[in-house]
C-alpha cells in the first residue's frame, strides 16, 4: 500500500522502516527536521518538502499516518490537512492523543467526507524489530482497508503461546492488533494500557527500593541483608511469574549500572495517567493504584528516591525518555 507518515521522531523513524522493509510498502515522509526525511529517503522512503507536497504525492483515496506528541502540534497538523484532502482520504493519529480529541476530529472531518481512524501504538524505539501492539478506533470499512499496513507493523504471533479458547475470537489480536471499536476507542484503550504501565512500573520500582535499603542502619543487624539487585532482577527474568518487558529493562538498566547513579530520579507524567484517572472518576470505578503511581511521579520532581531513578531508567529503556533538566 501507498501512506503518507508526517513525524519521524523515536517511533515515527522506525514505523516508517518497518513499512519500508517487511512489507514494501510506498511510504512518503515530511518531517520539519529535514535531515531525517533525507535519512529515511537513503531508506526508500518517498521525501517531500511539505504537507502540501506530500498530498500530492500520494494518490487518491489517500492515507497518512500522524506520529507526533499529542496537543497543539497534533491538533494544528490535522487542522491543515484536513483543508488539503479530499473526500475518502483518511487521516490516523498514532500518537497519544487524548480520546475526546478523536471524537470531535473524526466529527469536523467528516463534514468533507475525510475518514478519521486513532491508533494506540504501543512498542517505544524496539519497534522496528519487535512491532507494534496497536489498539485501533474507527470505522470498520475503513479499519479492513487499512489492514496490510496494521498486519505489517504489528508483532506477529511470535513465540507466545496460543490462549486456550481463542478459536472463535478475532484473529487479528494473536497478531498483536485489535479494532477496538468506533473512532476513539483506541486512543481509550492505549490510554489505560498506559495507566496500568504508571502502575507496574511503580510496583517494580517500589519493591527494589525496599530490596536496596534492606541493609538499613535503621534495622538490626542481624535483620540486614547486603543484596545484589542486578541479581535479583535478572533472576526473575526466567520463569518468575512477575516477568515482563519492564523487568527485562530493569535488569538491563541494573547491570549496565547498579546504583543508578546516571538517572536523576526526575519522572514526567505524559499525560494518560492523568487521563486514565479521570475517566475512571467519570465511570465511579475505583483506582487507588494508578493513583497512587501518578501521585508518585508528582513527588518525584521535589526528592528523588533510588524508586524513581528506577522509573526513569524503564522510561529510557522502551520509549527512549529524556529526563528534563532540572528547573
Amino acid at each position: 500500500m501507498q501512506i503518507g507518515l508526517v513525524g519521524l521522531g523515536r517511533m515515527g523513524g522506525n514505523i516508517v522502516r518497518r513499512l519500508i522493509e517487511k512489507g514494501k510498502h510506498e511510504v512518503v515522509v515530511y518531517d520539519t527536521n529535514f535531515k531525517t526525511v533525507a535519512d529515511l529517503a537513503n531508506h526508500g522512503a518517498g521525501p517531500s518538502s511539505s504537507l502540501e507536497d506530500m498530498v500530492s504525492k500520494l494518490k487518491t483515496p489517500r492515507t497518512i499516518w500522524i506520529m507526533l506528541p499529542a496537543g497543539k502540534i497534533t491538533e494544528e497538523t490535522i487542522e491543515a490537512l484536513g483543508k488539503s484532502l479530499q473526500s475518502g482520504d483518511t487521516i490516523i493519529d498514532g500518537g497519544n492523543t487524548f480520546w475526546q480529541d478523536d471524537v470531535r476530529r473524526a466529527r469536523s472531518l467528516m463534514e468533507k467526507g475525510i475518514h478519521y481512524v486513532d491508533v494506540g501504538t504501543s512498542g517505544g524505539i524496539w519497534g522496528f524489530e519487535r512491532g507494534y501492539c496497536m489498539m485501533i478506533g474507527g470505522e470498520t470499512d475503513v479499519v479492513k482497508k487499512l489492514d496490510p499496513i496494521f498486519a505489517t507493523l504489528a508483532p506477529g504471533k511470535g513465540d507466545i503461546p496460543p490462549t486456550p479458547g481463542r478459536d472463535k475470537l478475532d484473529p487479528r489480536a494473536e497478531q498483536g492488533y485489535i479494532h477496538a471499536g468506533p473512532v476513539g476507542a483506541g486512543h481509550f484503550v492505549k490510554m489505560i494500557h498506559n495507566g496500568i504501565e504508571y502502575g507496574l512500573m511503580q510496583a517494580y520500582a517500589e519493591g527494589f527500593d525496599i530490596l536496596k535499603n534492606a541493609d538499613s542502619n535503621a534495622l538490626p543487624s542481624e535483620h540486614r541483608f547486603e543484596l545484589n539487585v542486578a541479581d535479583i532482577a535478572e533472576v526473575w527474568r526466567r520463569g518468575s511469574v512477575i516477568s515482563s518487558w519492564l523487568l527485562d529493562l530493569t535488569a538491563i538498566a541494573l547491570a549496565e549500572n547498579v546504583t543508578l547513579d546516571n538517572y536523576s530520579g526526575f519522572v514526567e507524567d505524559s499525560g494518560e495517567g492523568r487521563w486514565t484517572i479521570n475517566a475512571a472518576i467519570d465511570e465511579s470505578v475505583s483506582a487507588e493504584v494508578i493513583t497512587a503511581a501518578l501521585y508518585a511521579r508528582f513527588r518525584s520532581r521535589k526528592d528523588h528516591t533510588f524508586a524513581e531513578k528506577m522509573l526513569s531508567a524503564m522510561r529510557a529503556g522502551f520509549g527512549g525518555h529524556r529526563e528534563p533538566k532540572k528547573p
